[in-house]
């Protein structure tokens, strides 16, 4: 899945490739919306090879029958980074 900025997902529907519910146009959408919209620019992900111990690997591949175990990781580690900086424990 590829994260899409405002600009592209406009020209994907000017270009009439972006195929969105009847329901879900811009006029539906209150002018407040677009008054307090904002563009947020995410950084790219970071590849990275982690050797685990097969103990943290097993129970995350057994969690999810073998799927998702990595995308469950992620979370875990997005988790303790949030709870890290809402203690103020976060090194800056």
């Amino acid at each position: 899945m590829k994260r899409l900025s405002v600009d592209e997902v406009r020209a994907l529907k000017n270009a009439g490739k972006l195929h969105l519910s009847p329901d879900a146009t811009e006029e539906n959408l209150p002018e407040e919306f677009w008054a307090n919209a904002e563009v947020v620019e995410h950084e790219s992900r970071k590849s990275v090879h982690l050797r685990l111990d097969p103990e943290v690997f097993r129970f995350f591949k057994e969690e999810g029958d073998g799927k998702g175990h990595i995308k469950k990781m992620q979370d875990v580690l997005a988790s303790y980074v949030r709870t890290m900086k809402a203690s103020g424990r976060a090194n800056p």
